[in-house]
């Protein structure tokens, strides 16, 4: 049995009564909480979520197992438990989420909550890759027209272009980027908590012009830094984010938290450390530069051939 010191007690959130089941399937223990108030209990669920993003915890409710009903709630302890409540297509549960910065895939429901700043959804997220099966339709270059120079033979590989830092932004802000605060240089801009890819002159990456939107750094720590840049030849670009991607997987096989991925369109790039970021620019077709020795990607995920060796575009990440 689960004991249930860590969980939310009777009285509170406007919980009257609360067991305890297993899902015998996924081996799971499933916490179950009677709530008449529904209203009183996400406003609940909102104060504890704005309590702990307050503190720095960025990561609360990115994977929320929290379920609801009208007069019921739940936490499973499986993912497999969560996504089995809410996945099938008639299922009228849905997981509740307090944190503005989860992101939705496209063929996910998002709906208004009870409460401003919450809302529920059929989206089950998981680190682990257990979450939901992916639902958004996948681009299969074979049927995206003629072959582009460094591209396979079967054809475009659909990704995104732009002319200028101006249409490269409106393309993926607000909504995936936020580039409200913008600024076009050619200044080498970093902070300790946010890595670019490229180092040094951006000319010297193949990149024609570049800019960072977020918070620069000032009084207080830089804050949401993501690098947008317009690529003028983009095997350099690859050539380069290689090198410097093998440097840093040398010591233990894995990237740095800070630094940022490397995520490329047609003419384009972003850079960024931020998962939810990436997420969405994966919805927008752009595809992140693994050049990790032997890796490869699950079915229903993209991997196509980088413009150097060694690399793979893919819109998978495995979990850290």
């Amino acid at each position: 049995r689960v004991p249930l010191s860590g969980f939310i007690g009777t009285g509170d959130w406007g919980i009257t009564e609360r067991g305890v089941c297993t899902d015998k399937k996924a081996r799971g223990e499933i916490v179950l909480f009677l709530t008449p108030d529904m209203k009183a209990f996400q406003q609940a669920a909102k104060d504890n979520a704005a309590k702990l993003l307050a503190e720095g915890r960025d990561d609360t409710d990115l994977a929320s197992r929290t379920v609801v009903g009208k007069t019921f709630a739940l936490t499973a302890l499986k993912t497999a438990t969560a996504v089995s409540l809410v996945d099938p297509p008639n299922s009228d549960l849905r997981i509740l989420s307090c944190n503005p910065d989860v992101f939705v895939p496209e063929g996910f429901k998002k709906e208004k909550a009870l409460v401003e700043g919450c809302f529920l959804t059929d989206y089950v997220n998981s680190p682990d890759g257990q979450g939901s099966p992916h639902r958004g339709a996948v681009r299969d270059p074979s049927t995206e027209g003629a072959a582009k120079p460094g591209q396979p033979s079967t054809g475009s590989l659909g990704l995104p272009s732009a002319g200028s830092i101006a249409e490269l932004r409106k393309l993926v802000s607000p909504h995936t980027v936020d580039c409200t605060s913008m600024k076009v240089t050619d200044e080498q801009v970093q902070s300790i908590d946010y890595m670019p890819v490229v180092d040094g002159p951006a000319s010297a990456w193949g990149v024609k012009q570049r800019a960072v939107c977020g918070q620069l750094g000032g009084e207080q720590r830089a804050h949401n830094l993501n690098w947008l840049d317009t690529v003028s030849d983009m095997k350099t670009l690859q050539t380069k984010a290689r090198a410097a991607q093998l440097a840093d997987l040398k010591d233990d096989g894995r990237l740095k938290a800070t630094a940022s991925k490397l995520l490329v369109g047609t003419n384009i790039a972003v850079e960024t450390n931020n998962a939810n970021v990436r997420r969405g620019l994966y919805q927008l077709q752009f595809l992140y530069l693994n050049c990790e020795t032997g890796f490869t990607a699950p079915a229903g995920y993209r991997l196509e051939k980088a413009q150097v060796e060694g690399c793979v575009l893919t819109n998978y990440e495995r979990p850290s």
